[in-house]
């Protein structure tokens, strides 16, 4: 209910207003400026063509101001200095603030690289030098000078002995080093972005990512062909079991005669395929594209060029497969793409990349200085040999009373102090060089405090983001002052809500008589006997608790209690409205009868139209809370200013 009253709230104050010249003001509520391009947004964007509800600028002036006089009055009862307030506006900043904290053209730039590389396959194989992202200097040397002895017998040798001799993969053995056909997102982003940029017949510069070292030779290029929808019929196969294997190329050759005969593909495939997931869907397989299956099943698939194409038997690493095409596909726009390629963006590295742009940007408009020196050789000294957990680190760099300044920007000076505190909320046990360590944790901590400065500067900086902020702001304060002023207390108010209906109950007139009972079913006579004795005696607001009393653990007694009109149940129509004709009883609980009150034309107590008198009643609350409202907070509207709202 609170997010749809939000943004309702939309309705009367989002938007990007950008002020350009005088922006006089229009209106004063409780002594608090409201400035004209506010509203004059407000009333154009909800008079805009498409708008189902038009109304005119007097109408509006006066909604605007009932708005601004709840979010007046919340204020007043401290709801926008509550914990609940303040947890959920934050909650809202911080999704707000996402795309004002990172260059917006780079992570463009980015979406845009990978469509074109999801556009294009390369075929690779590589060579793996494992080590560590946070490895020693040491650890990460040797890994280096390994993969630069493999690059210069690559200069002699061919790829796939050399990878089989050096690579640390676990699957060279099998492949040689070979990976097959990639794809844009395939791979981890160094991985992919050094194929793609590597030319076709020549083996890449060392480049690193999680794993390690790794060099790629490219062997060709192709534009993408899509994705296919294929089915398959499969025989499992095991490594080292000749005679399972034997067997297997028999029975998926007997099958594959079979179809080729124009037996029924799915049939053969549900009654005899070993993948039973796809086999239930008569051996069709999810769409996939270049990269996901393994290259010999892939390989064949794409080779298939009309629908309906069956292949001849494939063997991959996991048995035999014959396969059908069911339908192809290219790659979808970009436009109908973007969406899919920014979730996958999210997932990888390429992720940051918008963020540390921004960075850099910060960086020079804030003007950022590093003292370099003895501001960081300090923390050098003190790490040296230990880790950034060491109990003795930290307590030597308390002790050494840190107070040098190791950076500064947008006027404000940051200390040893302040990034020794840093350290202590972020430690972490690498081990690199105290020196490795230190610069990163650095370069951290003067994001992490770039990025905090420039989200208090966004309200400043633009417009949109200020006023919607102010949109989920008074949003969150119309919702908690209006429930707590009207809808909760209509819900609650008993008393208010009886004596409302009394004053108004002509209003709920019925068109057709109102039966208001209970229609009950019995198994036995002398259930129903028992049931009829209960109603009879027992107050109205205790009946149901005594019936409910008659079933112990057999259901003896159904009961259906309610407002009904003729037509609504078969019972209460023969009855009560005395319906022609008998009316068929369940043979379970044949023993009926139907206590209750017809009401005829007119309810008997608001109860009997809760929903109606509740909404009527908060209506009432509503425009008695507003002139009270009215009274106690002054309200002055400059005349001359509003006769120049513009009207789009």
């Amino acid at each position: 209910m609170k997010a749809l009253f939000v943004s309702l709230s939309v309705l009367l104050i989002s938007g990007s207003v950008m002020a350009k010249g005088k922006d006089p003001v229009l209106m004063t509520i409780n002594g608090k400026p409201v400035l004209k391009s506010e509203f004059e947004y407000i009333y154009n964007k909800n008079n805009s063509n498409n708008a189902l509800d038009k109304k005119t600028l007097e109408e509006y002036v006066d909604l605007f101001v009932n708005f601004k006089l709840k979010v007046e009055e919340a204020k007043s009862q401290g709801i926008d200095t509550t914990k609940s307030f303040i947890n959920e506006l934050s909650g809202y900043r911080d999704q707000l603030t996402k795309p004002y904290l990172t260059d917006s053209r780079v992570e463009e730039s980015l979406l845009k690289e990978a469509y074109e590389r999801m556009k294009e396959d390369i075929e690779v194989s590589h060579i793996l030098v494992r080590v560590q992202q946070n490895a020693a200097p040491a650890d990460t040397l040797k890994a280096w000078n390994k993969i630069q002895e493999v690059l210069k017998r690559l200069e002699k040798e061919d790829f796939p002995t050399v990878a089989k001799e050096t690579s640390e993969d676990q699957s060279v053995e099998d492949n040689g080093g070979y990976i097959g056909w990639i794809t844009g997102f395939r791979t981890v982003y160094p991985f992919e972005t050094m194929a793609f940029n590597t030319p076709v017949g020549t083996i890449s510069k060392p480049v690193r990512s999680a794993f390690g070292y790794h060099v790629i030779k490219v062997h060709n290029r192709r534009f993408s062909p899509g994705e296919v929808l294929v089915s398959h019929i499969m025989k499992f196969t095991s490594q080292g079991d000749d005679a399972g294997n034997t067997r297997a190329k028999n029975q998926i050759d007997s099958l594959y005669q079979l179809v080729k005969n124009g037996a029924d593909f799915g049939q053969i495939a549900s009654a005899h395929s070993e993948d039973r997931g796809s086999a239930a869907r008569n051996g069709e397989l999810p769409w996939f594209g270049t990269g996901r299956m393994v290259a010999e099943f892939e390989q064949a698939a794409f080779a298939l060029k009309n629908t309906g194409d069956i292949s001849e038997p494939v063997q991959s690493a996991y048995g035999w497969h014959i396969i059908k095409l069911l339908d192809t596909k290219p790659i979808p726009s970009f436009e109908n793409k973007k969406a899919d390629i920014e979730r996958l963006v999210k997932r990888d590295e390429r992720a940051q990349k918008g963020q540390q742009a921004f960075v850099e940007k910060l960086k020079k408009e804030y003007k950022l200085k590093i003292n370099k020196g003895t501001q960081t050789e300090d923390f050098y000294a003190l790490l040296q040999d230990r880790l950034l957990t060491d109990s003795a680190f930290l307590a030597d760099a308390d002790a050494a009373k840190l107070k040098k300044t190791m950076f500064s920007f947008a006027r404000k000076k940051y200390k040893q102090e302040d990034f020794l505190a840093y350290l202590k909320k972020n430690q972490a046990s690498e081990k690199s060089s105290a020196k490795e360590i230190i610069d990163q944790k650095l370069n951290a901590f003067i994001e992490k405090e770039l990025l905090a400065y420039e989200n208090t500067q966004l309200e400043k900086k633009y417009d949109d983001f200020r006023l919607l902020m102010q949109e989920y702001h008074d949003g969150i304060l119309l919702f908690e002052v209006s429930n707590n002023e009207v809808w909760e207390k209509a819900s609650k108010d008993t008393a208010g809500l009886v004596a409302f209906f009394k004053r108004n109950k002509q209003k709920y007139s019925w068109d057709k008589p109102h039966f208001k009972g209970r229609v009950i079913q019995c198994k036995t006579e002398d259930v129903w006997k028992k049931a009829n004795e209960i109603v009879s005696v027992q107050p109205k607001d205790s009946i149901d608790k005594f019936l409910r009393q008659l079933n112990d653990s057999v259901v003896n007694i159904k009961i259906d209690k309610g407002l009904y009109v003729e037509g609504d149940n078969k019972f209460v129509d023969h009855y009560v409205f005395n319906s022609p004709g008998a009316v068929e009883k369940d043979a379970k609980y044949p023993y009926v009868f139907v206590p209750g009150t017809l009401l005829n034309y007119t309810p008997e107590d608001y109860t009997d139209v809760r929903g109606l008198v509740t909404a009527d009643y908060q209506e009432f609350l509503e425009k008695e809370w507003i002139n009270t409202l009215r009274e106690k907070y002054p309200v002055k509207i400059n005349q001359k200013v509003l006769k120049t709202v513009q009207k789009n």
